[in-house]
């Protein structure tokens, strides 16, 4: 029984830390959308404050074209961390799934071991009680 309470142990503690992941994905994905839309307000604000709101004309602000490409790069990020949240997501529901079998095993075990406790401890009382009627 001690070892299947180490097991248990070490899934809740894979799926604690799946489960970390998958926040601290998240976040991150949310930061770097945040942080896109802010690059979007400042690019639309540089291409007022020029008049110019062309990429492709000679002389588009610098400050706006640089914003575009982080924007553009931070954006990429977010979709490649999305693909990792999905692993993430996937461990995560694997990690929980073996935790739940260990965990079910474990029940059937004590179940078993109350049963036959009980079984013990009517036989001690069946023959307790043989005894008083012979006595």
């Amino acid at each position: 029984m001690k070892s299947r309470e180490t097991l248990i142990r070490l899934k809740r503690f894979q799926v604690d830390e799946r489960r970390r992941q998958v926040v601290q994905i998240e976040a991150m994905i949310a930061d770097f959308e945040r942080m896109s839309a802010e690059l979007d307000r400042e690019i639309l604000s540089e291409q007022d404050r020029a008049g110019i709101n062309d990429p492709g004309h000679f002389a588009y602000p610098t400050y706006a074209r640089a914003a575009m490409t982080r924007r553009d790069n931070l954006r990429r990020s977010a979709d490649e961390l999305r693909g990792q949240l999905d692993d993430a997501r996937a461990q995560l529901a694997e990690a929980f799934d073996e935790l739940k079998k260990v965990e079910i095993l474990e029940e059937r075990d004590q179940e078993r071991e109350r049963m036959v406790e009980a079984a013990r401890e009517q036989s001690e009382l069946d023959r307790i009680g043989a005894q008083l009627r012979h006595a």
